[in-house]
């Protein structure tokens, strides 16, 4: 369903559940930069009235999903660590096409966010079935579900705005460099992407 061409390797639930403050934070924050990002995306294609009104709830939702990891670390007497840079996401970006057209961009930037959140969505899939920990599962299975969600509406969103044949192309491109990234980036558990 994803299209990712390269799954997350297994080791990576082992090393997050060793490290579960490092791995609530990282995902507390990405939580955090996906409302930001949804934010974002309003401010500046305030005129694409489907944008706004459906990426308008999800960032509600990312902010209430930081509150929810929040939550959790505090259930768990585990504190909110620094953030730290994405290098995923610095990478997804690189890759962007600079310039073309208004329209061009906001198909590259809707492309990168369903990226993340494919990935993410796969991410949650594996710990909310590999985990040992029963409640976990239960709390990732939730963002699971709402992540497949969100990746699925930024690829439609990208296909309504641009040239649907011309905008899975580029998807494909995007889906072929990012195989690419995730066999170069190191397997770490205290990392959410």
């Amino acid at each position: 369903m994803l299209g990712l061409k390269l799954p997350t390797d297994p080791r990576w639930v082992n090393l997050a559940e060793k490290t579960l403050e490092d791995i609530l934070t990282d995902h507390a924050y990405c939580e955090q930069k996906a409302a930001t990002q949804c934010i974002s995306l309003i401010q500046l294609y305030p005129d694409k009235k489907r944008l706004v009104e459906e990426v308008a709830p999800v960032v509600t939702e990312e902010w209430g999903h930081f509150r929810l990891v929040i939550a959790e670390m505090k259930k768990r007497q585990l504190s909110l660590g620094f953030q730290r840079k994405d290098e995923y996401v610095a990478a997804l970006n690189k890759f962007m096409k600079k310039g073309g057209s208004r329209e061009d961009r906001l198909i590259e930037k809707l492309l990168v966010c369903a990226l993340i959140e494919a990935r993410s969505c796969e991410r949650f899939r594996l710990l909310s079935q590999e985990l040992e920990d029963q409640k976990l599962r239960e709390f990732y299975h939730h963002f699971m579900v709402s992540e497949a969600g969100h990746y699925r509406m930024f690829l439609n969103l990208a296909e309504n705005y641009g040239d649907k044949p011309a905008v899975r192309e580029r998807w494909q491109e995007y889906l072929n460099h990012e195989a690419e990234i995730m066999k170069d980036l190191a397997i770490r558990g205290d990392r959410m992407h």
